[in-house]
């Protein structure tokens, strides 16, 4: 009897112990995988980044199905490469379907503003800087700030990089690459003015005079600025801004500062050294592009359009710096686009787990290679480099270059920044066409945007 007993203990024991054990291994595979696994939209904070949603023990029921929408704007090229991310991610976690929509740059704003007056924006939206502030500061944007390093692996991304998606505390768009702003050019039509490539430290001036050559050459300079971004430029290496820091008025009180950038460039215009906004306005895709069809010098543009550019031109061409002086001082690092979650999504921890996989997963990028700007991921930059062809690896150590010597960016574009754009193509066209003189056009610019902006306060 006594032996029965003893050996029912033993059993009772037994289980006790293998059920302790089995707590413990439980804890330890969190540990071992940043935090406990979750459902699609389950409570726990500690999922690790990219990890596929569901319970990691074996009798787990599988994740919900999830369906999100992601919104995006681009060429064709973009959207191939996009579409190929998406079916790798949906192959990796099977229980997410993705439904693009995609556009141009015009037709998708124009097609995101009804959304958001819906209250139907896509679970991923594709954010420019230009419009961060218009749906973040309406509340259409999910605060991300929650997901980072809990979802959304932040260990080897900058803080500079990250915080360029901020209004105030909130971090409405995430940044899913850096680009800069230079000069973009064919060599053998530069031969044609007279020099090999523009000085290392070239001047406004210098740039002035080089151009006034265009049209003696048969050719057209480049084909203008966006003023938005050159402008803004300017007035960086003059210590000024476009914006004041509250985004309720123009960041610079000296009219001046206007009609000295925008004065010589209409000179340009009248005198045929670059095109005149009619002619501008036949050019309706890359194909169209004035040094694509080699009547055109080069181009002021962003880095990441320089690899399209060479493609769709397919012929060598070059990078220079911006004129200065104070180039240091008005060049800057800027968040190429973001993806943004939007605030009503049901998914948005499913969102957030894509963004990880877009700007974490070395495979992806290697798909992507660095049409959305420079990755912002440092050990994705390392891998990825030694896979691309020349032109993309110059636009990679561009980038790196004015990481050294740039200065922090500017915060992104306040709320009515979009009609501010519309107003500068406006007031610049008329300029071009000798309609309205710089003198004028620098006064009526400062009543209409500052109007705009006085709606912020």
């Amino acid at each position: 009897m006594r032996r029965g007993w003893m050996l029912l203990l033993t059993v009772l024991l037994t289980l006790a112990l293998a059920a302790c054990g089995g707590g413990g291994g439980n804890d330890g595979g969190s540990g071992g995988n940043g935090g406990n696994a979750q459902s699609s939209e389950g409570g726990s904070s500690g999922n690790a980044p990219g990890n596929s949603a569901g319970k990691s023990d074996s009798g787990a029921k599988d994740p919900e199905p999830v369906t999100l929408r992601m919104a995006w704007w681009g060429s064709q090229p973009r959207h191939d490469y996009t579409l190929q991310v998406i079916e790798m991610y949906q192959q990796k976690y099977p229980h997410v379907k993705i439904e693009p929509e995609y556009a141009n740059f015009d037709d998708y704003w124009k097609k995101l503003a009804p959304q958001a007056a819906a209250n139907d924006l896509p679970d991923i939206i594709q954010m420019d800087i230009s419009y961060l502030s218009q749906y973040g500061g309406k509340g259409q944007l999910e605060d991300l700030t929650p997901y980072l390093g809990t979802i959304i692996n932040t260990d080897h991304i900058s803080e500079n990089a990250i915080s360029g998606g901020k209004l105030g505390d909130q971090l409405y768009g995430f940044n899913i690459g850096v680009n800069t702003i230079q000069f973009q050019y064919d060599p053998e039509l530069l031969k044609k003015l007279g020099i090999e490539k523009p000085d290392e430290n070239w001047t406004w001036d210098d740039y002035y005079a080089l151009a006034g050559k265009a049209k003696e050459a048969g050719l057209y300079f480049d084909s203008g600025f966006r003023p938005e971004v050159f402008f803004g430029y300017y007035l960086r290496t003059k210590g000024q801004h476009l914006y004041s820091p509250d985004g309720t008025s123009l960041g610079y009180d000296d009219d001046q500062l206007f009609i000295d950038f925008f004065a010589p460039l209409a000179k340009l215009v009248a005198d045929g050294d670059t095109p005149t906004p009619d002619v501008k306005a036949q050019i309706k895709g890359l194909e169209d592009d004035l040094l694509v069809k080699g009547q055109q010098v080069g181009v002021w543009q962003w880095t990441n359009q320089f690899v399209g550019l060479q493609q769709v031109a397919n012929r060598p061409l070059e990078m220079a710096h911006m004129p200065g002086p104070n180039r240091e001082q008005g060049l800057y690092l800027k968040p190429s686009m973001y993806f943004s979650i939007s605030k009503n999504s049901k998914h948005k921890e499913e969102a957030a787990k894509f963004i990880d996989f877009w700007v974490n997963d070395i495979e992806a990028n290697k798909l992507i290679k660095g049409d959305r700007g420079v990755p912002v991921n440092s050990q994705v930059i390392e891998a990825v480099k030694p896979t691309l062809d020349p032109a993309l690896i110059k636009v990679f150590d561009y980038v790196a270059w004015a990481q050294e010597n740039s200065s922090p960016m500017d915060p992104p574009d306040p709320n009515g920044a979009a009609e501010i754009i519309a107003l500068f193509k406006e007031i610049t066209e008329a300029m071009d066409f000798g309609k309205l003189s710089p003198e004028d056009a620098a006064k009526r610019f400062r009543e209409e945007a500052n109007a705009i902006l006085a709606r912020n306060k």
